[in-house]
């Protein structure tokens, strides 16, 4: 057997065993949950920019961002910018990767692809410190709510010139608002592509965990997803994301579209 493939088939037999073991699973939810009073999350950054990602997420993002290579990522909350930036990173890479192959002259000027950032509220040292990185022309940013039928027109605008599309939804985590952006965004996702949907985890967390926000269990995201999977059969979980990452603030949230 082909050494690549053997390897990879090997990879996949370890996830399809860590998806069969309950106690792992429950242990990185413990894990989770003692961890998040600290924090963690805030600890990294990506190009000298808070993220607030859990690395494991923010290392798959980049497998399927590689796999998928869209033209165009949404996002929606941007906070201090880590996550636009870490994915404009990785849409420049794509693009250096495309001119090797087809042995045009790499442009780093030239934004091909896009990162579109939408955030009810850009706080101006957030904006500023974003305007002035390196990867500041391969993002958008629009201020104003996500859900609001002026951005969501934008944003429709916007993925028409695309033919590729990945959705990151990462705003306000209540039910409601999760639902309404899955409803406003998820068809832009390309077939094939993903919609991913953060802090599904607050569903598995404890209620006192969220004593200062309108989101806890049985109100937050992955409750949206749950709902939303009913009515849309052209998405489905892609379970093997969790087994493989064990940590993350995105179980069932990882929805690929197939069709």
């Amino acid at each position: 057997m082909d050494k690549v493939k053997q390897f990879q088939e090997e990879v996949q037999q370890n996830i399809v065993k860590i998806g069969q073991d309950p106690d792992l699973q429950a242990l990185s939810r413990i894990w989770v949950r003692e961890v998040s009073p600290y924090k963690w999350a805030y600890n990294f950054s990506w190009m000298g920019r808070p993220a607030i990602q859990f690395p494991n997420d923010a290392w798959m993002l980049q497998e399927l961002i590689w796999s998928i290579k869209p033209d165009l990522i949404i996002e929606t909350g941007i906070a201090h910018g880590g996550s636009a930036i870490h994915y404009a990173s990785m849409l420049a890479l794509l693009d250096m990767c495309d001119a090797i192959e087809s042995g045009e002259t790499f442009d780093p000027s030239i934004s091909k692809r896009k990162v579109l950032s939408i955030d009810i509220d850009i706080r101006e040292h957030n904006r500023l410190a974003i305007e002035a990185h390196p990867m500041a022309t391969r993002i958008q940013m629009i201020q104003g709510s996500s859900t609001s039928p002026n951005i969501i027109g934008k944003v429709q605008d916007i993925a028409k010139d695309y033919n590729c599309i990945l959705v990151c939804l990462d705003s306000n985590h209540t039910h409601e608002h999760v639902l309404a952006e899955l409803e406003a965004y998820a068809p832009l996702v390309s077939k094939e592509s993903y919609c991913v949907v953060f802090d599904t985890i607050v569903d598995d967390m404890p209620s006192n965990m969220f004593p200062d926000r309108p989101w806890g269990p049985k109100n937050n995201p992955k409750t949206a997803v749950l709902e939303y999977l009913k009515t849309h059969s052209e998405f489905e979980i892609d379970k093997s994301i969790e087994h493989k990452l064990l940590i993350t603030v995105a179980p069932d949230g990882f929805l690929k579209r197939s069709s």
